[in-house]
């Protein structure tokens, strides 16, 4: 009676303060906790049913359950694109969900949108989230998912993205059902760069305004782009590791990698697609792989859907990443500037240590003298300064080397163009 007493007096506080019921909060606990990556469509005009199921088994080994398919309407082969997407996911079991960037379609393309919803919502490989199949955007705050939802059939699950964190608890009279960040970097909104540690008040300030609706977080590693158009870095050289011990702490319902494959803004986990159309960010992602930080994400991820405070790591390795060259490399053929950002940027060596006991790491970095660093068990990251040369790793347990190499990309001192991206590796065996 006492137990019913307080459920009863739990459920007129959330009726009085507008919050959830402890019943609702429960089942909102228990539901499934979903892994999903953001696939440019706009670059993979050439792709071929084979290129998506390569994408999708790779990216099933690491947990992740689906791609969210950003996609624009000006692309004549969007439509082919999205239903090669869809036909690979039934094929391997895998699930997709259509993302509208609103940096090409408007709120006037309500009747295109809802012809999207009515072919794919039931589809088998459509993710299917509360009963409704999601769908996401870029941006789009303003658009009206109620007329979408009118029209089509099936039911719908909306997770727009959203600038304004305060717009999420009037969104729906939109039609909107949750909402999704794009403040995966620090920042102060939109593409405001500052020095400062990757922190959660955008997500606190999505999920205390969405009120117990659906919010999908999102997780990035990196970024840095050298565009005409956009042309900066957001400081987050720890982000591989930080960025998701702060999922195992916030626990949202959903989370998107950003990205798959956006090689032009240097934040893709997936591989360096040979198919896809380059548009002229090869200049600093092609040689640059980042396929490493999937083994990094790998137990995050599993760790996550568990609901684990921590990650276990069941193969040891260490995963490291850094620039090409020092920030201030002089670059003798670029025609644009530095992005911004750079001088906040530190001349490091990272490194990501997966252990089962705890070792000493030890980073000989160029020229620089070798630095040693007791690291425990688990997933650590730590960094030491950059030096011009060929950079080697060991981690010894008991006076014995347990993992060891050098990577196969050296710091230089020269370049043609800036780059801030980084080279991402891994150590798995003693070499």
């Amino acid at each position: 009676m006492i137990w019913k007493s307080l459920l009863v007096f739990a459920a007129c506080l959330a009726n009085v303060w507008g919050l959830p019921a402890t019943s609702e909060l429960d089942a909102r606990q228990s539901q499934s906790k979903y892994v999903f990556a953001h696939f440019m469509v706009g670059i993979v005009e050439n792709y071929q049913l084979a290129d998506w199921i390569e994408d999708m088994k790779t990216a099933q080994e690491i947990g992740i359950d689906g791609f969210a398919l950003n996609c624009a309407s000006i692309d004549k082969y969007t439509p082919t694109q999205l239903a090669l997407a869809y036909q690979a996911a039934e094929q391997v079991n895998f699930k997709v969900f259509i993302s509208f960037d609103f940096a090409y379609w408007s709120n006037g393309d309500t009747e295109k949108i809802t012809a999207y919803m009515k072919q794919y919502a039931n589809h088998p490989a459509q993710m299917q989230y509360n009963g409704g199949a999601l769908v996401s955007t870029f941006v789009g705050d303003s658009f009206n998912w109620g007329p979408v939802k009118q029209n089509t059939p099936h039911k719908i699950w909306s997770v727009p993205n959203l600038q304004d964190p305060s717009a999420a608890a009037s969104n729906g009279g939109r039609g909107v059902d949750g909402a999704f960040s794009w403040y995966a970097w620090p920042t102060d909104g939109g593409n405001s760069i500052i020095p400062s540690p990757m922190t959660t008040i955008w997500d606190d300030r999505f999920i205390k305004s969405l009120n117990g609706q659906t919010y999908m977080a999102p997780v990035s590693p990196w970024f840095s782009t050298h565009f005409n158009s956009k042309n900066w870095v957001f400081i987050c050289e720890d982000l591989p590791t930080l960025r998701w011990e702060q999922m195992l702490r916030l626990k949202p319902q959903l989370i998107e990698i950003i990205s798959w494959n956006d090689y032009g803004e240097s934040h893709h986990i997936g591989p360096y697609s040979a198919n896809h159309s380059d548009d002229g960010s090869s200049q600093w992602a092609k040689d640059m792989p980042h396929d490493a930080w999937r083994n990094l994400y790998k137990p995050y991820i599993k760790a996550y859907k568990e609901g684990a405070s921590a990650p276990t790591v069941e193969k040891e390795e260490v995963v490291y990443w850094y620039r090409p060259t020092p920030k201030d490399t002089p670059c003798s053929g670029d025609t644009l500037p530095r992005p911004n950002g750079v001088n906040m940027l530190h001349d490091s060596i990272f490194v990501a240590t997966m252990l089962k006991e705890p070792g000493t790491l030890i980073v000989t970095s160029g020229s620089k003298q070798p630095v040693s660093i007791d690291v425990p068990a688990g997933i650590v990251t730590t960094n030491v300064s950059m030096g011009v040369g060929t950079q080697k790793f060991w981690v010894t347990r008991g006076g014995k080397a347990v993992l060891s190499g050098w990577s196969k990309y050296d710091v230089k001192d020269s370049c043609k163009y800036w780059n801030y991206n980084v080279y991402v590796g891994s150590i798995t065996t003693i070499g």
